[in-house]
C-alpha cells in the first residue's frame, strides 16, 4: 500500500539516463563542487566490515581578503582563512586512482 506512493516520489526525483529503468541518475540530491587546494596527507583506503572500500584524505583551501581604508589602491592588511576539507571516493574507478596517485602537498 506505501509502495506506490514511495515509487511515485522517486520517479520525480530520478531521470533516466536510457531506456533501462535500472540505470537512474538522482539529479535533485547531488550537488557539484569543485575544490581546488593542497592534499594535507596521503589518501588511506579503508573497507568497513565486508563493505565496498573508500578513499579518504583532507584537503586544504585558502580563502584571502583585504581589509583596509581603501581597497581601490590596494592598501591594507591581507588576512587569510583556511578551511579543511574531508574527501571521500566510493566510485570503484576513482577511488583507485586517487588513491595511487593522490599525494600530500
Amino acid at each position: 500500500m506505501l509502495q506506490r506512493p514511495v515509487l511515485q516520489v522517486l520517479q520525480r526525483l530520478v531521470k533516466p539516463i536510457s531506456t533501462d529503468s535500472a540505470s537512474l541518475v538522482l539529479e535533485r540530491s547531488l550537488n557539484r563542487v569543485q575544490l581546488l587546494g593542497r592534499v594535507g596527507q596521503d589518501p588511506v583506503m579503508r573497507q568497513a566490515d565486508g563493505r565496498n572500500p573508500v578513499t579518504i584524505f583532507s584537503l586544504a583551501t585558502n580563502e584571502m581578503w583585504r581589509s583596509g581604508e581603501s581597497e581601490a589602491f590596494q592598501t591594507g592588511d591581507i588576512s587569510q582563512k583556511t578551511t579543511w576539507h574531508r574527501v571521500s571516493v566510493f566510485r570503484p574507478g576513482l577511488r583507485d586512482v586517487a588513491y595511487q596517485y593522490v599525494k600530500k602537498g
